[in-house]
């Protein structure tokens, strides 16, 4: 009997660790001013999601940097936009920006940083991107964030 409860306990320990695992993903940016996915799917059953950004390049954050920002599709651009004057210091990112869902600092090689955001702040009737917002990166370096 008490091998039966351990093991149902376990066995829901193990289950709720892997819905856990499905609230997070990982993104590695490159010095070929890339990321390695195109598009990052959120499951409605998250309340929070994260975020980790790698960067699997050879070049500091001053020269190749990356981050990944989180904001409806519509303000993507604008966002990179206004943030250019900010500076590296600030993330290419304009302080207290209200388009901004989430962000991750700006990284350079083989430095992480990782970001957790409510989920609640996602509509799924809306389009939502992500993007670097290192000077000129967004041209290449964006993606969609879906909510299923």
């Amino acid at each position: 009997m008490f091998s039966k409860v351990v093991a149902v306990s376990l066995l829901a320990l193990a289950s709720s660790q892997l819905m856990a695992a499905e609230c997070k993903t990982t993104v590695d940016s490159t010095d070929q001013m890339s990321f390695n996915t195109k598009e990052i799917v959120i499951d409605k059953s998250c309340k929070t999601f994260t975020v980790e950004l790698t960067h699997s390049g050879s070049l500091p954050k001053n020269v190749m940097g990356h981050n990944l920002v989180i904001s409806k599709e519509a303000d993507m651009q604008p966002i990179a936009t206004d943030g250019l004057a900010a500076g590296i210091d600030k993330n290419y990112l304009k302080d207290g920006d209200a388009r901004i869902i989430a962000h991750t600092k700006i990284i350079g090689a083989k430095e992480t940083d990782s970001v957790t955001f409510d989920v609640s702040k996602l509509n799924a009737a809306e389009k939502y991107g992500f993007f670097c917002s290192f000077p000129g990166h967004i041209s290449m370096m964006k993606g969609t964030v879906t909510l299923k």
